[in-house]
């Protein structure tokens, strides 16, 4: 009869392929106050580090570090209104609305541009080259988030890997359809794929493999 094949495993959610949960203990957010950097953190929610920002109250906040900052600098140097930010500064961790914490550009090395001014909203630009328009009140940091470069990084061993892949739920490693046996995927067996890559949208999960409900197919026509 066979076995089930990968992509009804890892539909039936046993643990297997499932990603263990994560708890967020550095929440972003901005405030009015001033205040100074203590420290700069990984955390395994975010590929940027996050700065500890030791505010005038008394109070601990987490941003996500600018590329250059270090122990000891005045947050208002990074973090300002966009009112306040000049015309053409690249910026990160934008608000999309008043007090709303940081929400666009939080990855490492994206940032986006600010375009301009008109009224009371600003226009932004963002990485995907689309354009939004902000509330003036809107916070946001000043420069790019630290750690760009990140995937230039070789792996070196396998097993390192390993560990990152299934630490976010990924199948690792992956066996081309085409080299497994007949009854492990519709496309196994010795004489290649044999059949069509497209098909149907409400086709099982066994058979729900290639192009999914696709409109077109082969290569476009210049």
């Amino acid at each position: 009869m066979g076995k089930r094949i990968i992509a009804q495993r890892r539909g039936k959610g046993s643990p297997t392929y499932k990603t263990p949960p994560r708890k967020l203990k550095a929440v972003l957010v901005y405030k009015d106050v001033n205040g100074k950097i203590v420290d700069i953190i990984n955390t395994r929610m975010r590929s940027a580090p996050v700065a500890v920002v030791k505010y005038e109250d008394n109070t601990t906040g987490y941003i996500v570090a600018p590329e250059g900052a270090k122990v000891g600098d005045n947050i208002q140097e990074y973090v300002k209104p966009l009112s306040e930010i000049p015309v053409g500064a690249e910026i990160f961790g934008i608000e999309t609305v008043p007090k709303s914490g940081p929400k666009l550009c939080l990855s490492a090395g994206t940032s986006a541009i600010l375009l301009s001014k008109e009224g009371d909203k600003a226009v932004v630009q963002l990485p995907s080259k689309k354009q939004k328009k902000i509330n003036l009140s809107c916070m946001a940091t000043i420069g790019k988030p630290a750690g760009e470069g990140r995937k230039e990084r070789p792996w070196i061993k396998a097993g390192k890997k390993w560990i990152a892949m299934h630490a976010r739920g990924k199948l690792y490693p992956r066996t081309s359809p085409v080299s497994m046996n007949a009854v492990d995927h519709p496309f196994g067996g010795k004489s290649g794929i044999g059949r069509s890559k497209s098909v149907s949208r409400h086709a099982p999960p066994g058979r729900k493999v290639g192009s999914i409900a696709s409109r077109r197919t082969g290569r476009r026509k210049r």
